[in-house]
């Protein structure tokens, strides 16, 4: 059976989006949700809770849904997660969480850098070029999730001038062309929403991908409400009509409000005239509608770190399970979108980072030892060939000594690095 998580991402994406803010900028809730969700299975006591809280679900049901989703990619939205750590740092309590990952869950020693940033571009089809955190000495560990899409839509927009927009709008002069709903295969209506008020929603279906089992598909839901309602409640109304969108076959609209109980004329979400038409209709009244969007693209970093988001609580799972308390932590996610006529893309890679406490500060003292007077060499033999530990008749032996007192030029032939090319 299926775990629905809609709600708990939905209530994780309101808490993530507060974060943010209101400034133009692309997430994903689910990527850092993911996170949390593989952690919760170490967690305990008020760790746990804490855990669950931002979860917005029990732990169990959290990986367990985590999990379903990793066994079973979606064809339009490919997705990874990894676990890596240091060498030697590794303990009972971690080896025991480890075993609770997913098959899919890429886990290992722990990467440089570059290792880090390779493995987020395969992941997202190149659309992030680099992991969100920055590998240190300190660096402990590593958990991360990836995912990403690259869709054509099934039915491509139409072209509009930009003052399709409406007298209002400033985008309108600052832009010359918009995207406008083609007639059939997109959804446009108004809605009434709880958080939003009465809002304006477009939905545009990717072109499904066909499977032995079935079909799989994407669906963009856009939202526009009244310019004085806050970013935070727009996006929570959009979470809510596209869980419901998706759910309904194309002809039925959640919440939808008649155009014939709305008034005529224009405003800021839209304009509606009425015009006599000729309509199979029973009760005579036909309704039609249309959207006029922008192109638009977001490439954003979040940091993570906000109590509310649940990281502060996989830094205490990791620091238990390593008997460490006390590790510091960081949490980040590098996103990417684009939305277009013809498709839509967009990817994320969450970065957890656990780590150790930089050692005080003091005072370091710097040598660099000069060899500009005459000195001597020992060339001494090692062997430990004799076995059980003991050294061997070599072992300790000088072989060859000399006492530099006439220095010589560096060759020019050794000036150049001979190994540069190799």
């Amino acid at each position: 059976m299926t775990t629905d998580i809609r709600t708990p991402l939905a209530r994780y994406a309101d808490r993530l989006h507060a974060v943010t803010g209101d400034g133009h900028h692309v997430a994903s809730p689910l990527g850092a949700w993911l996170l949390l969700a593989l952690a919760a299975p170490g967690a305990t006591g008020a760790t746990r809770a804490a855990l669950e809280e931002a979860l917005g679900t029990d732990a169990r049901t959290a990986a367990t849904a985590a999990r379903a989703l990793l066994a079973a990619p979606h064809p339009l939205v490919p997705s990874a997660t990894a676990f890596w750590h240091r060498p030697g740092r590794a303990s009972g309590g971690l080896d025991g969480w480890r075993g609770t990952l997913p098959a899919s869950t890429a886990t290992g020693a722990l990467p440089e850098q570059a290792g880090l940033d390779a493995w987020a571009r395969e992941h997202t089809l190149g659309l992030v070029e680099a992991f969100p955190l920055t590998v240190t000495p300190q660096v402990l560990l590593v958990l991360a999730s990836a995912l990403a899409t690259r869709v054509s839509w099934a039915t491509p927009f139409e072209v509009a001038p930009a003052d399709a927009f409406g007298s209002g709008s400033t985008w309108a002069g600052a832009l010359r062309r918009a995207l406008r709903s083609p007639r059939y295969g997109h959804r446009c209506w108004i809605a009434d929403t709880t958080r939003a008020g009465i809002v304006a929603v477009h939905a545009a279906p990717a072109r499904p991908a066909r499977t032995a089992d079935g079909a799989a598909g994407l669906l963009v839901v856009s939202v526009v409400a009244a310019p004085d309602v806050p970013a935070g409640d727009v996006l929570a109304a959009a979470h809510e009509l596209a869980a419901v969108a998706a759910d309904t076959p194309e002809g039925h609209l959640p919440a939808r409000r008649s155009l014939f109980d709305v008034p005529l004329g224009e405003g800021p979400l839209w304009t509606l005239r009425e015009e006599p038409t000729r309509t199979n209709a029973p009760d005579g009244r036909e309704e039609r509608t249309t959207a006029v969007l922008p192109c638009w693209s977001a490439r954003s970093r979040h940091g993570l770190s906000a109590p509310g988001l649940g990281f502060p609580a996989v830094a205490r799972v990791f620091g238990e399970l390593l008997d460490e308390p006390g590790l510091e932590f960081e949490a980040a996610q590098a996103a990417v979108a684009r939305y277009g006529r013809y498709g839509f893309e967009a990817a994320a890679v969450t970065g957890f980072a656990a780590m150790l406490s930089l050692p005080p500060e003091g005072v370091a003292r710097v040598a660099e030892l000069r060899f500009g007077h005459p000195y001597a060499v020992v060339a001494v033999a090692t062997d430990d060939r004799a076995g059980g530990g003991a050294p061997g008749p070599w072992h300790g032996v000088p072989v060859f000594s000399a006492w530099v007192a006439d220095p010589e030029e560096l060759p020019e032939a050794d000036v150049a690095d001979r190994y540069a090319d190799a």
